[in-house]
């Protein structure tokens, strides 16, 4: 088996980065979900579920930890990573609520255009970051902007065996994997309980919860008339009424990745 193809979404619900190689730490890739956009009343976080515009989106992750945004009509915006006397801004990401410091009037401004809503653009340093849902993982494991976990790893051969059922192709990006495996069995992952990718060592810690977003294609932001991959994942991977595919992960320790990698289950 071997790592085929490496993800990165800078900003949550944005459009993703392939990349070449990435450093991986405890919070995931280097730059991965460290901005997040919200609503500037409530400070309730967006995602594509209910803003399909939203994978319009270009967002680049560059090395100085600043993000370039990205979007028709719009051109495009550098954002530096907020100072130390950036003022934090309350906001709710599902059950947690968070003081993080907000990213300036000018990405507001950017965002709020876009999507026609008072929006703010928050940034999430390595020292705000959050626990992990409760009764998964390790105390000392923390994400920033994911909706639970710091990876999420689909095998190639699950959404082969996925389309296949469906009678169509559907998009990897669909589920907004960080890394892909190839060489395995269909949905093999589900067993899994610790793989090494090179020399960085993972922990699987749950599988992934799918949702509407699935229905959304990564490229136009339309939604499928036919709600699929939802509709078939739902008739053979539904379990207590939730439909899983992919496995989220916690990283232990700090590497380097890059496709071709082999991956080795250890447990």
């Amino acid at each position: 088996m071997f790592l085929s193809a490496i993800y990165r979404y800078p900003l949550k619900s944005a459009q993703a980065q392939c990349l070449q190689a990435s450093a991986v730490g405890p919070l995931g890739l280097a730059g991965n979900r460290r901005w997040m956009v919200v609503r500037e009343d409530n400070g309730q976080f967006l995602t594509q579920r209910a803003w399909p515009q939203m994978t319009q989106i270009g967002a680049l992750h560059q090395p100085d930890g600043s993000l370039w945004l990205q979007a028709p009509g719009l051109g495009t915006l550098q954002v530096p990573v907020p100072d130390a006397q950036a003022p934090l801004r309350g906001v709710t990401l599902w059950r947690d609520l968070l003081q993080v410091p907000d990213a300036g009037d000018a990405a507001a401004a950017w965002l709020s255009t876009l999507l026609g809503k008072a929006l703010r653009l928050v940034y999430c340093p390595e020292q705000r970051a959050r626990f992990l849902p409760s009764g998964y993982g390790l105390a000392s494991d923390r994400a920033a902007f994911p909706d639970g976990f710091p990876v999420l790893l689909i095998g190639q051969a699950s959404l082969d065996e996925l389309n296949r059922r469906i009678g169509r192709p559907m998009e990897m990006l669909r589920f907004r994997p960080n890394l892909v495996v190839e060489g395995s069995e269909p949905f093999a992952e589900d067993a899994w309980q610790q793989v090494r990718i090179g020399q960085t060592t993972f922990r699987v810690l749950k599988p992934s919860v799918r949702c509407i977003l699935t229905t959304l294609d990564p490229v136009t932001g339309q939604r499928s008339p036919d709600k699929e991959p939802l509709a078939t994942l739902r008739t053979f991977r539904e379990h207590e009424g939730n439909v899983l595919f992919g496995q989220n992960l916690a990283v232990d320790g700090e590497g380097v990745l890059e496709p071709g990698m082999p991956v080795e289950v250890l447990a």
